[in-house]
């Protein structure tokens, strides 16, 4: 039995989850052998690639799909006993949760082995959060006797049911890892688009991990740059329009570096110097 079984909330009635025009989604009931992709041809869904991970006992499958609003990532759980549980992602929100998971993935490898005689009063390790329009994500790396897992759980709008996975912590890393690659592969961007827009990149400097994914909106196309440490996440966007200037800057400082110090001699004196030549 994985760490989050019988931990509470985590039982799913093996409904069949349904997105609506509003990219929503609901319960309609247990589903039957097949009943899934008939219905998602009825909702005029499109899958575009699925990909599945066994950890521990449970298998989860992350899925790209496509429908009338754009793009998403359905996330099943299945664990023991073929329970099923469910989380919808828009692309954009799924990029924020790889971000998050780098982040516990970082803190967990710096705890201690778990002690079943010292777990903390509620569970919690850490937690976060992700807004995403009329959605909200709730991120807990919790622990309990059978060891420490990440539960994600999603609130509907207009309060519909809270859904929720738990992901066994030593598995975070490997689901990170294929988040990215199928975010690589269909971008962040919610909408579906004509364009065909370049492929995120990522590099890790030191401690740190650097993304940078292109999408596009109803402004335009622009650039996210995410970086992401221990305990640390933050992101800047850039349009479309500013990435040659971003690129002169960068290289500017590049060639001031590639040059070296400057010599004594060329120093300016002092400010008014400086001001007088500009």
């Amino acid at each position: 039995m994985s760490a989050v079984e019988g931990d509470g909330g985590f039982k799913s009635d093996g409904g069949q989850e349904i997105v609506n025009g509003n990219g929503g989604a609901y319960e309609v009931g247990p589903l039957s052998p097949g009943a899934e992709s008939t219905s998602s041809s009825q909702a005029g869904e499109q899958e575009l690639d699925s990909k599945m991970l066994q950890i521990q006992s449970k298998r989860f499958y992350l899925d790209v799909k496509q429908n009338r609003r754009g793009r998403f990532i359905k996330v099943a759980e299945v664990g023991a006993g073929g329970r099923k549980s469910r989380l919808l992602l828009s692309m954009s929100n799924a990029a924020e949760f790889r971000d998050h998971l780098i982040d516990f993935t970082d803190f967990y490898e710096t705890l201690d082995p778990p002690n079943p005689d010292n777990v903390p009063e509620d569970g919690k390790l850490k937690s976060s959060h992700i807004i995403g329009g009329t959605r909200r994500y709730y991120l807990d790396l919790k622990e309990n006797q059978r060891g420490r897992f990440l539960r994600v759980s999603q609130t509907q709008p207009r309060g519909g049911p809270r859904s929720q996975i738990a992901i066994p912590a030593q598995g975070m890393g490997e689901f990170g890892d294929t988040l990215s690659k199928l975010l690589e592969d269909y971008g962040t961007d919610d909408q579906e688009t004509s364009v065909e827009l370049p492929e995120s990149k990522s590099m890790r400097v030191e401690n740190k991990m650097f993304y940078f994914d292109i999408g596009q909106n109803n402004r335009g196309t622009y650039m996210r740059i995410s970086e992401v440490r221990s305990n640390f996440r933050t992101a800047i966007t850039i349009p479309e329009r500013a990435w040659t200037r971003l690129r002169d800057i960068i290289g500017e400082y590049l060639d001031k570096v590639e040059e070296g110090p400057a010599e004594s001699g060329d120093a300016p004196a002092n400010s008014e110097e400086v001001q007088a030549e500009q």
